[in-house]
C-alpha cells in the first residue's frame, strides 16, 4: 500500500497578481536542491484520519501556521517515488519569516552514530504560478493547473 499523504496549498493575491505559498524541506538531503525541490506543507495521514483534518494538521506542524477558512479541493497525484498526495487550496496570507517548523531526528552523517536534529521545512516563501512550477516537485505541478482552473486563472 502505498503512503498517502494531504496537505493544503494557500494563495494569495497581491498587486502583482496571484502567489502560492511554498516550502522547502529541511535536512541535508535537500540542503543544497532547489528547483524541483520544493512542496506545498503537506505531511503523512495517521490511519482512519480524515485527509482534510490531515492536511491542516500538517500545514500547522510544518509551518506553524493556521489555515482557515473555505478550501478548494485539488485532487491527488501520485509522486516519483509512490507516495500518494491529496491537497485543497485556501486563501490565507502569512508570512514567511515567522516559519516555525516541527524538528526530526537522523543519523547524521550516516554510520556516524551521531543524532542531529533538522527542521522538517527549513524555508517558505510565497511565488507567482510560473516561478512555483519551477520550484515544485514534478508531480505537484498538477496542483497549480487544478488552483489555476478553479479561480479561472492563467498560469
Amino acid at each position: 500500500m502505498p503512503k498517502t499523504s494531504a496537505g493544503l496549498l494557500l494563495y494569495r493575491y497581491t498587486a502583482s497578481g496571484l502567489e502560492v505559498l511554498l516550502v522547502h524541506p529541511g535536512g541535508p538531503f535537500w540542503a543544497h536542491k532547489d528547483l524541483g525541490s520544493w512542496s506545498i506543507p503537506k505531511g503523512e495521514v495517521i490511519e482512519g484520519e480524515d485527509l482534510l483534518a490531515a492536511a491542516q494538521r500538517e500545514f500547522k506542524e510544518e509551518t506553524g501556521f493556521t489555515a482557515e477558512g473555505p478550501t478548494i479541493p485539488l485532487g491527488y497525484v501520485r509522486q516519483s517515488g509512490g507516495k500518494i498526495v491529496h491537497a485543497w487550496a485556501v486563501r490565507g496570507d502569512v508570512d514567511p519569516s515567522q516559519l516555525h517548523s516541527n524538528i526530526f531526528e537522523i543519523e547524521w552523517p550516516r554510520g556516524s552514530r551521531q543524532t542531529r536534529r533538522f527542521p522538517e521545512v527549513d524555508t517558505a516563501a510565497w511565488f507567482k504560478l510560473a516561478e512555483a512550477r519551477r520550484r515544485l516537485v514534478s508531480a505537484q505541478v498538477a496542483f497549480l493547473d487544478a488552483l489555476s482552473a478553479e479561480l479561472k486563472t492563467t498560469i
